[in-house]
């Protein structure tokens, strides 16, 4: 199967892009591996699949699968990405476009400068809809990890996350720590892993430890997840500007009931084809 794909990022969060609406494509966790791979493949942290819609609202389908081949509901650098993909690949001449994923419709408007908004929906709180194990909804939860108690906030952007507050992201124990909470028993469908450092009520700075991936260079629904969580502890504005090592977004939320908007850019990297 030779398949023709385009290679993006934002914010150095990298994938491989694929059509499947004017070429076939039958994809496999082997050749989602294969073609994620940097050394044998393409190399990216997620395979995103364009395809028709099935909602009569929207204008595409598209898919997330991460490099270790496991398919998920949501990404907000993906869903950039993909807005600046249908606009290059003359599928669409739109710059106001209704996508269906698997976490529902997002709504995504391209701006000048190849900056994108998104609006990312609602964020769940409720702990059985994140998924998270607890009796009752609160801003903060203690979760014991390896022995030690962190405080962490549970919050869904149509994929589950765990937030921590840490005092230097620089030293945080991101790759120790995340892999644990990632795979935590109370979080049964497994867990993004925020560490947010605040450094005022407009500013702020995330590493995030992306589940099936590691930790990536940025991570969209990360940010939203973190700004919504230090938004219910009154920590942050409705607008707030998170840093994260490949480049910052915006992230706007007005509070409970209310959407999330998310603005940054999409970079195209190159055109290619592979065979696998």
């Amino acid at each position: 199967m030779r398949l023709k794909f385009t290679k993006m990022h934002g914010l150095g969060n990298d994938f491989v892009m694929l059509d499947a609406i004017s070429q076939r494509v039958k994809l496999s966790p082997d050749k989602i591996r294969r073609l994620a791979d940097r050394n044998l493949g393409v190399g990216c942290d997620q395979v995103l699949l364009v395809e028709a819609p099935r909602n009569p609202d929207a204008d595409f389908r598209y898919r997330i699968y991460n490099a270790d081949g496991s398919e998920v509901e949501n990404c907000g650098n993906g869903a950039r990405c993909f807005a600046r993909f249908v606009r290059e690949r003359r599928l669409t001449g739109k710059n106001q476009l209704t996508v269906e994923t698997a976490a529902g419709l997002l709504r995504l408007s391209l701006l000048e400068r190849d900056q994108v908004s998104v609006d990312m929906g609602v964020p769940v709180l409720e702990p059985a809809d994140v998924p998270f194990d607890a009796d009752r909804r609160a801003p903060t939860y203690p979760l014991e990890v390896d022995g030690e108690v962190y405080t962490v906030s549970a919050v869904s952007m149509g994929n589950p996350h765990a937030v921590l507050l840490v005092e230097d992201v620089a030293t945080a124990p991101v790759h120790k720590l995340g892999p644990l909470i990632e795979r935590h028993a109370r979080f049964p469908n497994r867990v993004n892993v925020g560490f947010l450092q605040l450094d005022s009520p407009e500013e702020a700075r995330l590493r995030v430890f992306e589940r099936g991936v590691g930790e990536t260079r940025a991570c969209g629904t990360g940010a939203c997840a973190a700004a919504v969580a230090a938004r219910l502890r009154d920590l942050v504005d409705d607008s707030v500007k998170i840093h994260l090592p490949g480049g910052a977004l915006t992230i706007h939320w007005s509070g409970p009931g209310q959407p999330v908007t998310m603005t940054g850019p999409a970079t195209t990297v190159y055109h290619g084809q592979i065979v696998l």
